[in-house]
């Protein structure tokens, strides 16, 4: 059974960090690329970043770039995602994704192969 589990979301002030993890099971970690989006309610999925399956590409959407870094540990099956200098409007629930062909941008979001169910990231002003 596949399980990918996000975790470190929370509420935080803006200006602040915060690092997020997603641990994938059931299958063999480093023939993913993985990729982080985020959703607020009432709009579609927003490509975050992606890294490929020996984390030798990136990629990072345009609202993020500067910001946040993605980033993957293949001996812990796990996907980082720090994020730096948040703001209001980075909040948002933020779900990664794992995937055997990499895509790396916003049309990924319709052609993932597993996801997690996320986890609540709240900037604070």
């Amino acid at each position: 059974q596949v399980q990918l589990v996000e975790s470190g979301g929370g509420l935080v002030q803006v200006g602040s960090s915060l690092r997020l993890s997603c641990a994938l099971s059931g299958r063999t970690f480093i023939n993913y690329h993985m990729g982080w989006f985020r959703q607020t309610p009432g709009r579609e999925r927003e490509f975050v970043a992606a890294i490929s399956a020996y984390g030798e590409r990136t990629n990072y959407g345009d609202s993020v770039k500067g910001r946040f870094t993605i980033s993957r540990d293949n001996a812990k099956n796990t996907v980082y995602l720090q994020m730096n200098s948040l703001k209001p409007e980075d909040t948002a629930v933020y779900y990664c994704g794992a995937d055997k062909e990499y895509y790396g941008g916003s049309l990924w979001g319709y052609a993932m192969d597993y996801w997690g169910k996320g986890t609540l990231v709240t900037v604070s002003s």
